[in-house]
């Protein structure tokens, strides 16, 4: 699902065709008299490619329905229809698709985590001291980013992707820790040693998978990040 489709759920008017136009060209809106049910009364319809739509709101004034807006959803009830009521129905969400909040949520993760990792990277390569204090914030801040998602994941893509976001945290806390633990033990530690660490690379080819699938917004395992 791209979000620029999702801002088509809010539009005024319903797929509910009326006055069929067969053979008309695509016209300006216009207003008509209307009749639903010996009720009459104006309304403004559109034509486009031949087909005629009315404006929901008009069509429950005239029908004396009513009409509720709540989120994607658009419910239309007119008298008499014992208690059936049409509704406009919502995007189908893909099973593997993501939904908007945990697209945007798993994004801010990923950027926390990149930040942390270069953060590492760059001490490591420069010599700098290394201490825990150094990494805190940014491991917190991720960790608070990793949750957002985790209660965001609404589609079985969420849950899916929710796991390898998981595994990305727990990979870049055990690639700071080896470094911290050979700080702390006093061995030496390598400038250029990140660009063959496993763990490294590991976390780097994830990010890139995961990347790819916010383009796509498709869940695809592809195994970079077990």
């Amino acid at each position: 699902m791209k979000l620029t489709s999702m801002q088509l759920w809010a539009l005024p008017l319903v797929l509910l065709a009326v006055l069929a136009g067969e053979g008309r060209t695509q016209s300006a809106q216009q207003e008509y008299t209307l009749t639903v049910n010996g009720q009459s009364g104006s309304a403004k319809v559109v034509q486009v490619n031949g087909h005629s739509y009315v404006d929901v709101d008009a069509l429950a004034r005239i029908s004396n329905g009513s009409v509720a807006y709540q989120g994607s959803a658009i419910t239309l009830t007119l008298p008499g229809g014992g208690g059936q009521a049409a509704s406009a129905p919502a995007p189908a969400q893909p099973n593997n698709g993501f939904s908007k909040e945990f697209l945007q949520a798993g994004i801010e993760f990923m950027s926390q985590i990149r930040e942390w990792r270069n953060t590492l990277l760059n001490a490591v390569a420069n010599g700098y001291p290394l201490s825990d204090d150094l990494f805190a914030g940014y491991r917190g801040q991720a960790a608070t980013s990793l949750r957002l998602a985790q209660v965001a994941a609404n589609t079985q893509g969420d849950k899916s992707a929710g796991q390898l976001l998981t595994n990305e945290f727990s990979n870049m806390q055990s690639l700071t820790k080896k470094y911290l633990d050979k700080r702390a033990n006093l061995e030496f530690i390598d400038p250029s040693s990140m660009s063959s660490d496993l763990v490294n690379q590991k976390i780097l080819t994830c990010a890139r998978s995961l990347a790819a699938m916010a383009t796509s917004n498709q869940f695809l395992d592809d195994g970079s990040c077990h």
